[in-house]
């Protein structure tokens, strides 16, 4: 539908002010969740999907819903905060969650934004959301496979900030990558690379599928005649180590933990759970 013909079509204003009341009572409700997030939700608190589910979780008919408690009907998941309330498995938090407060029924008219804004306190204030945005929320079910290309754009730029910096390192100290190939060599270096959610995102982006390999051995399969055959879209590990002692190991570092924050700031940012996984088990699991 377009824009002109919806109340919203200029945009709306929304900042969660992490009050916690989108989870509380005292109404009864249900918050629906999908198998997928059953399984990463699992994952997340380190159970069984199936003690998961006899914990926390209660089906009606064809549908799951995470459990609310008993007199409150605040879901189980929500926690005390040094400032008020909060989630307590928000990088996990299913797709109804995410979506608040552009939900189809508060949407309907003007009278039912206001009305929920009554109880929503960050409804009218903070981040400005275009149409477009708020028709993408709305519409929204499968949130760990959104954005793939606005999530490695945002990498892109990341690793920008990332190279500068070592430049800029590179200039006052010298040194840096030669481009030798040896710490592709992960059984030879007695070290692993270990990447995180958003480049393994952008990775698949600029490689795609046809261009992902699998690493039987603990060498990086995309090592070539010992040159690194994925330089351009290389991971932050990658452009960081330098086996020379140019760049110290205390800078080095110092711009590992930079860019882990950022990552993670992304993460938080675009909903997606943040992983710091095994180049060898992301390699596996995205072929």
């Amino acid at each position: 539908m377009a824009s002109e013909t919806l109340w919203y079509g200029s945009g709306l204003h929304f900042e969660c002010v992490q009050c916690g009341n989108c989870c509380a009572g005292p109404d009864e409700g249900y918050i629906w969740i999908s198998k997928p997030e059953i399984e990463m939700l699992a994952e997340h608190l380190d159970l069984s999907v199936e003690r998961l589910q006899s914990q926390y979780l209660t089906r009606y008919g064809p549908r799951t819903s995470i459990r609310e408690r008993a007199v409150s009907h605040d879901c189980v998941f929500l926690k005390k905060t040094d400032s008020g309330r909060g989630c307590g498995v928000y990088s996990v938090r299913p797709n109804q969650c995410r979506t608040w407060p552009f939900w189809t029924g508060n949407l309907r008219s003007p009278d039912e934004w206001k009305r929920t804004a009554r109880k929503c306190p960050g409804i009218n204030r903070g981040k400005f959301y275009s149409f477009e945005q708020i028709e993408a929320l709305r519409l929204q079910d499968r949130w760990w496979q959104a954005r793939p290309a606005e999530v490695a754009e945002r990498v892109e730029a990341i690793y920008r900030q990332l190279d500068r910096q070592l430049d800029a390192v590179r200039t006052l100290r010298g040194g840096g990558c030669d481009g030798c190939g040896k710490c592709c060599d992960f059984g030879a270096y007695d070290h692993r690379l270990f990447v995180s959610t958003p480049e393994v995102i952008y990775f698949r982006q600029a490689m795609g599928q046809d261009g992902l390999r699998t690493m039987p051995r603990p060498i990086c399969p995309y090592l070539q005649d010992g040159r690194c055959g994925a330089h351009e879209h290389r991971f932050a590990g990658c452009r960081i180590f330098f086996c020379d002692s140019g760049v110290s190991a205390e800078i080095q570092s110092e711009l590992s933990e930079w860019v882990v924050g950022q990552f993670k700031e992304l993460c938080k940012e675009l909903g997606l759970e943040y992983r710091y996984c095994d180049l060898a088990k992301v390699l596996k699991t995205e072929k």
